[in-house]
């Protein structure tokens, strides 16, 4: 490393944010950047530490070490294209990943680890500034045609290298834009939608078809794509969210977290809603039951839109403050984490069964809860109830729906309702039927299905012409 003293002498800083009673005024992003400066001085901090952990902690395989050294010495443009050689939308994970990489990094051991996700997101951003991210079109043509159903961040990536290599590639999304749950997902405060934007317009120059407001299943037939394209790549996603059967979970008020996030996604870029019932949390008590980065987002979105109070449930009892080091290094600990969200006043509790949901009207008023031990069984004389106006599930996703191309497809499932296929070839159980991202290994992160994109771009392209020079 150019500063082999570097973690000795400099102390960890991370990006900064605006105060909590001003970011919460908007739904823009509130990241205050490092300074040039600052972002060369933390990438010193990299140690020359012989076997970089980081690599096994970044499901992309990001040259974490090269280009942190390339930042130190100054010279961004070739650590902009060490970047993008194995992440397609680093400007995504650098705002949205949660870093298993630093949990990763050596000085994690000290609690100090290099600050990876900061350092990648500066390089994204000032390799757009720069005018560095420019369409990369394929020199020839291959005379192959790819149909990618959906547009999230494993079907973009894999129609992104598709096309690079020289496939003509159809990318097919049943939402008015593209972009998946990165664009109706993700709220603007975390990552704004441009980011997505630009990319799209990036593609589009590189070749890339999107054919928006097309309902795979329903407005074309996956039996009419498997005959005009030489290969089929399923990546809609695990859209199926898990329920919570209990009663009165019919009443008005409660809600999947998913609807309410998308609903105020299109709300910020001026997306009709159409015939939806609204979904809001402005000036109601609401519970967020669900622990995790959605039961998060849920949280930011509830105060943003004016809410009078906001809980957060988790069944799991509270994580310990610090993880064993011993125990978990180099992997991802189980620790109490608060989010950017959960701190702009957010109430958390632990070990909490919802047990049925009341109201009048048809509307929901009350939770009826108990305490559960650390096997979730429920622990006698320890009943509550709560106040509530609204109710978000963020529990996650059970698996990919099952209707649309996977029915149509007849495809082979695994026991816990995904699509079928290993992680070499991504083939399904239908030739030339491949699958990558959250439908093949369910509920992930952004990272990993970039990750899934990429590694089935390069399976569909030897399936195609034999061979492949793309990476895996």
């Amino acid at each position: 490393m150019g500063k082999v003293t570097g973690f000795l002498e400099i102390d960890r800083r991370d990006l900064g944010y605006e105060p909590p009673e001003e970011r919460i005024k908007t739904f823009r992003e509130f990241i205050v950047p490092l300074p040039e400066g600052e972002t060369q001085r933390q990438a010193a901090r990299c140690m020359d530490c012989g076997i970089p952990y980081c690599h096994t902690g970044c499901p992309v395989n990001n040259q974490i070490p090269d280009w942190n050294d390339l930042v130190y010495h100054g010279d961004w443009e070739e650590a902009a294209r060490n970047l993008h050689s194995t992440n397609n939308f680093p400007e995504v994970t650098g705002r949205v990943c949660p870093a298993p990489c630093e949990a990763a990094c050596t000085l994690n051991l000290e609690d100090a680890p290099v600050s990876i996700k900061a350092i990648e997101k500066s390089i994204a951003d000032k390799a757009f500034d720069a005018g560095w991210v420019t369409p990369q079109p394929p020199s020839q043509k291959t005379g192959k045609r790819v149909a990618v159903i959906g547009s999230g961040p494993a079907g973009m990536a894999a129609a992104q290298q598709l096309a690079r290599t020289g496939h003509e590639v159809h990318v097919y999304e049943r939402n008015a834009h593209p972009g998946g749950l990165m664009r109706y997902g993700i709220p603007d405060f975390k990552m704004e939608k441009y980011i997505v934007e630009r990319r799209v317009a990036q593609m589009e120059a590189e070749g890339v078809v999107f054919h928006c407001n097309t309902e795979v299943g329903k407005d074309i037939g996956a039996d009419q794509l498997e005959r005009e394209h030489d290969a089929v790549l399923l990546a809609g996603g695990a859209e199926h969210p898990r329920d919570l059967p209990i009663p009165g979970r019919e009443l008005d008020g409660v809600h999947f977290a998913m609807d309410f996030l998308t609903q105020q996604n299109r709300r910020v870029s001026g997306e009709p809603l159409g015939e939806i019932e609204p979904i809001t949390a402005t000036g109601k008590h609401v519970i967020v039951i669900g622990g995790g980065d959605t039961g998060s987002d849920c949280i930011g979105t509830s105060f943003r839109q004016g809410a009078a109070s906001v809980t957060q449930l988790e069944i799991m009892p509270k994580p310990p403050e610090k993880e064993d080091k011993l125990l978990t290094w180099p992997h991802w600990p189980l620790k109490l984490r608060t989010s950017s969200s959960q701190e702009e006043g957010a109430h958390r509790d632990w070990s909490v069964m919802t047990e049925k949901f009341t109201g009048s009207d048809g509307k929901v008023e009350q939770l009826h809860c108990v305490r559960v031990d650390e096997n979730t069984q429920k622990i006698p004389g320890t009943e509550f109830q709560m106040r509530a106006d609204l109710v978000l599930l963020a529990m996650g996703f059970v698996h990919p729906r099952h209707d649309g191309p996977v029915a149509q497809l007849g495809v082979e499932l695994t026991e816990r309702g995904n699509v079928m296929a290993d992680d070499h070839k991504y083939l399904t159980s239908r030739n030339k039927i491949f699958v990558a991202g959250d439908m093949r290994r369910g509920q992930s992160l952004v990272v990993w299905a970039i990750r899934e994109g990429r590694q089935a771009a390069r399976a569909i392209d030897e399936f195609l012409m034999g061979e492949s020079l793309l990476p895996r």
